[in-house]
């Protein structure tokens, strides 16, 4: 092959004539720049070049989008998984906040009366007057009781234009479930509101049953849901919308309901008029588990849809997180940085494979395309930077994002304490109005032996005071603390001084209801590890109980026994009485649960707090003669051998 002259800038190329090889100035074009580099090469492999180069560029493209792609929809599925779990939490603490509530009704015995066969009216009134107090404090949409024929008695909404009252609800499931099992819940739209809501049924014990139903609305979850970047709803096992962020949504299925289930459902009333009709979502063909929200007159949108299990009901929350532009500015930019860099190696490959022909126009060339290169990357690279910029105010905006959630776990945390120390203080009060009841009485004796001239009687009278003042001031230390999420102290504490001083608390209770109270403190008492004034409070809540449940009894009778037994204390608590019934004896340690009348239902569950404070167990049972209440703790010496 013969060279070219060098200041030649069009490559000359070779052909057969009738006269031999002669060469002719070719031009492909002045698109392509590439081709004198190439001019040492034949033409078939300059075209064979060019085409790797370019295939090598775009399989590159095309992997670094897909692995941008997949990179972002892994942080993406990260974020939404987080969003998703909150989600679930504050949708199951809303609707445990009202959990309860039914139990702890349907044990009031004016509910229970109300469900007779001939209630009295102004029970009923009265009744209705404390459902709707109950509501108005609890945040319940409305609360209700009804016969064993399923008509409504009482209703916190009595006497408004939407009373309960006279309505009859024996087709509801919750109602039969309710009767059947003793509990019942369901989902459903009101018949006289109109409101969809939960319905959380109770079991009213008598000779004629009843049932109490509390009414739990989502408006406020709902409202919040509205607020963020994502769709958030709850289906059922059936698939049918019961909540959700989107009002058009609610009572849509993500699945075709079966006709003779769709029939039941109409027939039952469970969602009125309600069409049924499945929800604008379609799965998308690419791979990521991706789908499309919407389509006819909505424009579609890709969202990642991701779904958990509402803990204790057969629900499932679902969220679809929007894919938006993040994705695909990731993708494009990989894309075109792979195929930047694929068409510089492809470039160099060229120029390591062409020949030095034409030096000099060559570099001239060169130093062209190298202020051309440099003008495109600059452009490119103030590009990116705004990207960058761009893709750090999103970060920020996510960081904040989970700032807010953080800050919305700590509020739930707060409130949850909050609400465990009211009923605390409730229990705080119960036991402060002892001493003081005490105090008066030594008070009243000590101005009579004074009067008397009985002095150094009168001045037992006085110690007594102080040590039921001390009490007290232990008793609200103990609440102080636990609104400071202070534990219980565990140190070494005297069974025989607890017992002493739980003694002196009850004492005028013990003689006015004329109890014969027997103690027997082994020589010297035990010893364990606790905290003093709260284990007196666990055993005047015993006695307290026990006298109870002895009052009015023929020779009644209440014994405190202290024994060792290994490396533990053992103190019982016993009486004469009726005994704990068989059905009841799993709930007497439950929040909110009582035989009395007037009780609160917070003594025991929080005497069992203290002693599990303290490493020791609380257990109840009947005795040959009544009840035995069993504290077991840890003997002092027994831990100081252990250490």
């Amino acid at each position: 092959m013969m060279d070219a002259a060098p200041n030649e800038s069009v490559p000359a190329s070779r052909t057969q004539g009738p006269g031999g090889v002669r060469e002719s100035a070719t031009a492909p074009g002045a698109s392509a720049w590439w081709w004198p580099v190439l001019g040492g090469l034949s033409a078939r492999r300059r075209l064979m070049t060019v085409g790797l180069t370019v295939l090598a560029a775009l399989l590159a493209a095309w992997l670094a989008g897909r692995a941008a792609e997949q990179a972002a929809l892994a942080d993406l599925r990260r974020t939404a998984q987080a969003s998703l779990t909150l989600h679930v939490a504050a949708l199951r603490a809303e609707m445990e906040k009202q959990a309860s509530l039914p139990l702890a009704l349907a044990t009031d015995p004016e509910i229970v009366a109300s469900v007779g066969e001939a209630a009295d009216p102004a029970v009923l009134a009265r009744v209705s007057g404390r459902l709707a107090e109950v509501a108005g404090a609890t945040g319940a949409a409305v609360i209700y009781v009804m016969r064993s024929d399923g008509l409504a008695v009482a209703a916190s909404n009595a006497g408004g234009p939407t009373s309960f009252v006279g309505i009859n609800y024996a087709f509801r499931p919750y109602f039969r479930e309710a009767l059947a099992t003793g509990t019942g819940s369901q989902f459903a739209l009101g018949t006289v509101s109109g409101r969809p809501g939960y319905y959380l049924a109770r079991r009213v014990p008598g000779p004629r049953p009843g049932v109490v139903v509390v009414k739990v609305e989502f408006d406020g979850i709902e409202a919040v849901w509205a607020a963020g970047r994502e769709r958030v709803f709850v289906a059922d096992p059936r698939g049918i919308v019961l909540v959700a962020s989107e009002p058009g949504w609610r009572f849509r299925t993500l699945r075709p309901v079966d006709p003779t289930e769709r029939q039941r459902i109409r027939h039952m009333l469970e969602f009125g008029d309600a069409l049924l009709t499945p929800l604008p979502l379609h799965a998308e063909a690419r791979a990521g588990g991706l789908m499309r929200v919407g389509g006819g007159s909505e424009p579609a949108r890709l969202v990642l849809p991701l779904d958990a299990e509402v803990p204790g009901t057969a629900w499932r929350l679902h969220t679809l997180t929007p894919v938006g532009a993040a994705v695909e500015r990731e993708r494009v930019q990989a894309r075109v940085l792979a195929g930047l860099v694929a068409a510089a190696a492809g470039a160099g490959l060229a120029v390591l494979l062409g020949r030095r022909r034409r030096i000099r126009a060559r570099l001239a060339e060169e130093a062209v395309r190298r202020e051309e290169l440099e003008r495109r990357v600059q452009e490119r690279t103030q590009a990116l930077t705004d990207a960058n910029a761009q893709l750090r105010a999103e970060m920020e905006e996510r960081q904040r994002a989970e700032a807010e959630r953080e800050r919305l776990g700590r509020e739930l945390a707060q409130a949850g304490r909050l609400a465990a120390l009211g009923q605390f203080a409730a229990s705080m009060a119960h036991e402060i109005n002892q001493p003081l009841a005490a105090i008066r009485t030594y008070a009243d004796n000590a101005a009579i032996l004074i009067r008397r001239g009985r002095v150094e009687d009168a001045s037992a009278n006085f110690s007594a005071i102080g040590r039921l003042t001390e009490r007290i001031g232990g008793l609200t230390r103990q609440l102080k603390g636990f609104a400071r999420r202070a534990s219980g102290r565990r140190e070494p504490v005297s069974l025989g001084t607890v017992v002493h001083n739980a003694r002196e608390v009850v004492e005028v209770r013990v003689e006015a209801v004329g109890v014969t109270l027997d103690i027997a403190l082994p020589e010297p008492a035990p010893v364990v590890l606790g905290d003093g004034p709260r284990l007196e409070q666990v055993v005047v809540n015993l006695l307290q109980n026990a006298i109870d449940a002895v009052a009015g009894r023929p020779a009644p009778r209440v014994a405190v026994r202290v024994t060792r037994a290994g490396p533990k204390a053992v103190l019982e608590v016993s009486d004469n009485g009726p005994g704990i019934p068989e059905e009841v004896r799993g709930q007497v340690f439950d929040a909110f649960f009582t035989t009395k009348a007037d009780g609160l239902g917070l003594g025991l569950a929080i005497s069992r707090g203290i002693v599990e404070e303290c490493g020791g167990t609380l257990a109840a049972g009947n005795g040959e003669t009544g009840a035995v209440f069993r504290i077991e703790l840890v003997r002092a010496e027994t831990a100081e051998e252990a250490a």
